[in-house]
């Protein structure tokens, strides 16, 4: 079987995709990943097949108004002209994604596509080839349910009708791709217009199409009012590489003392990287802990600092994260993820979308103290909460029992079976 994968985003919205890519490949799957430019060395080095598309919507993370949304700083108005400006901008970037992933989907014609949600003009592709489709989720944000609310909508005790309700929202959000969506069947993959080009969790004739979320129903349960065509897996965890070994500069940093706090936003510095690397500096310095910067892609800065803190740009999360006291991190789900996997209290700075989400999701399982949001980052609120996770026993407790449970999951065996089930037309 030859599986397509279409993905895009950040690092977190990437590795998912290569774990599970590579399981398809024990399986004995021919796969090919299709994402930005930027990732190729990162897939390649696994031995996963790779095919391109542009960079230039990963480069809007630079522009002034991305980092103030970053920030919280824009205001509620402000934040309605950002976000109209950045949908301006990535239209016609949007397009050029389009028509690279057609191209690699006709160098590779896959038997089944699978897709991360920014991909759109996925299950268009897949109906022009004659394939099936399958959408695969990091967040719950896309079937709808009474339980709670989407994933990046704001969390109100409002009960079921409003939880619905964001959903909704996040539909009404699809649908205004679909103009341009229906630009791109007519032009390039030589199908009719449908009204429900907009939106990706269906066919054009109405059918639902299998969604794969990628987590674990250990951390978000999954609601009873879920349609069956909605699967939880399990996480799927990005592990290979068992033979990394750190530089020897960070070998000995380790060994040097008690183990350190782990701090990385990943690209979610906003307009001041250097500001806030000093912030979280001086978080560590007030909670008398040592500290792992991580640099991350665009994110903090980890020039100049003191013989108490170590700066990284990049080391593997299972090997990293479970030799550290704490993990300090934005919530995205991919960091979110390693945390839990790791067994290692977190604390979650949310910044933005799904980030408050998964805050609250560590909060409930005990596995971290009172989120710290961005724009509320003090260095002493986050020195409180360092002490508070490094100090409190339960967190790490809880964070190992629920790490135990995680790993005997086997997320992406689930999300393999379920894949080659579509892709040979068996109900799932």
């Amino acid at each position: 079987m030859r599986v397509l994968i279409l993905t895009y985003g950040s690092r977190g919205d990437i590795e998912p995709f290569i774990a599970l890519a590579l399981g398809l490949q024990r399986a004995g799957h021919q796969v090919t990943l299709c994402t930005a430019s930027h990732y190729k060395g990162l897939i390649v080095e696994q031995g996963v097949g790779f095919a391109p598309v542009s960079d230039d919507l990963l480069n809007l993370k630079d522009t002034q108004e991305v980092r103030l949304l970053l920030e919280g700083g824009a205001g509620v108005l402000g934040g309605l002209r950002a976000g109209l400006k950045l949908t301006r901008a990535a239209k016609p970037l949007n397009w050029q994604t389009m028509v690279d992933a057609w191209q690699a989907a006709r160098e590779t014609s896959p038997d089944v596509v699978l897709y991360h949600p920014k991909m759109m003009a996925a299950p268009h592709i897949a109906e022009a080839l004659g394939v099936p489709a399958v959408l695969a989720a990091l967040q719950p944000m896309l079937v709808p349910t009474g339980i709670f609310p989407a994933a990046g909508m704001p969390a109100r005790s409002l009960g079921r009708v409003y939880n619905k309700l964001t959903y909704g929202l996040v539909a009404a959000g699809l649908r205004a791709y679909t103009k341009v969506l229906n630009r791109f069947r007519r032009q390039w993959l030589g199908l009719p217009s449908s009204p429900r080009a907009g939106d990706i969790r269906y066919t054009s004739a109405g059918a639902p199409i299998p969604v794969l979320h990628g987590f674990s129903a250990q951390v978000v349960p999954r609601p009873g009012d879920w349609p069956a065509h909605a699967h939880t897996t399990g996480y799927w965890p990005l592990e290979s590489g068992d033979d990394w070994f750190p530089p020897p500069a960070l070998a000995e940093f380790l060994a040097a003392g008690e183990p350190p706090v782990y701090i990385g936003f990943g690209s979610m510095a906003g307009r001041d990287p250097k500001a806030l690397s000093a912030l979280v500096v001086e978080a560590l310095r007030l909670s008398g802990r040592r500290g792992l910067l991580a640099s991350g892609w665009g994110g903090l800065q980890s020039d100049s600092l003191p013989a108490t803190v170590f700066g990284i740009e990049q080391a593997p999360h299972h090997w990293l994260l479970p030799r550290m006291a704490a993990v300090v991190h934005h919530g995205g789900a991919g960091t979110t993820a390693a945390g839990l996997y790791a067994g290692t209290p977190s604390i979650v700075c949310p910044f933005f979308a799904d980030q408050p989400f998964w805050a609250a999701r560590c909060v409930a399982l005990g596995v971290g103290p009172a989120p710290v949001p961005r724009k509320q980052l003090t260095s002493e609120r986050l020195a409180a909460a360092i002490t508070a996770a490094t100090a409190d026993g339960s967190f790490r407790a809880n964070a190992g029992r629920l790490a135990a449970r995680l790993r005997d999951e086997r997320g992406i065996e689930q999300a393999v079976a379920i894949i080659e089930a579509v892709a040979a037309g068996r109900p799932v």
